[in-house]
């Protein structure tokens, strides 16, 4: 068996067999697939943040798909979420990427992954909230969470969802950074791990 010299300073990074799967990124991302509000909506509001691994590290190659209602809090019914093109127009009429509410976002080189959406409505009891799907290499299965914008403590309150969550709440609502603009930064696992639903 020969040996192998280990006194090299120099970084070996590991093949795709090396790797554990399933590796998203070069295969699912699409153009487009983060600007999910119509161009020029008075409603739109930027969300961005970091996904991070148990050490804190950034996935370079992780995907975030955003599903968001309507500003009113209605589910929007329209076909062709893939579809980004601007000669169709909205369902509002206004040019640019007819809103489906979905959208699927990579993640840069630094971890960072955005999504340009709908401020979205309340929905009966629910708080308005974003609910988000994260793929990402050694995730066997795909994790969900939310979203939820702050200011509305009473809304917050009244969640059925955020009241059951306990004391990982914070971990479910963005930083506002300005007008219309928020982080969330999605922890996999460790030290403020953000907190996953299971849907069965």
């Amino acid at each position: 068996m020969p040996k192998i010299d280990t006194s090299s300073t120099e970084q070996v990074l590991p093949t795709s067999s090396q790797t554990v799967g399933p590796c998203y990124g070069y295969a699912l991302a699409f153009c487009g697939g983060e600007d999910i509000a119509p161009l020029g909506h008075p409603e739109t509001i930027i969300v961005h943040g970091f996904v991070l691994d148990g050490d804190g590290k950034p996935l370079p190659d992780a995907l975030v798909e955003v599903w968001g209602p309507l500003t009113d809090g209605k589910v929007p019914q329209v076909d062709g979420s893939m579809r980004r093109d601007p000669a169709t127009g909205d369902h509002l009429g206004r040019n640019g990427v007819e809103f489906t509410g979905w959208g699927r976002a990579q993640t840069d080189v630094d971890g960072h992954w955005y999504a340009r959406t709908l401020r979205p409505g309340a929905r009966g009891q629910n708080a308005p909230y974003l609910s988000v799907c994260v793929f990402a290499r050694g995730l066997l299965v795909r994790l969900f969470t939310r979203i939820y914008l702050p200011g509305d403590e009473i809304a917050l309150a009244a969640d059925p969802l955020f009241t059951r969550v306990g004391g990982r709440r914070d971990t479910l609502i963005a930083g506002e950074e300005g007008p219309g603009a928020y982080r969330f930064d999605i922890r996999l696992q460790g030290e403020g791990e953000t907190d996953f639903l299971e849907y069965k």
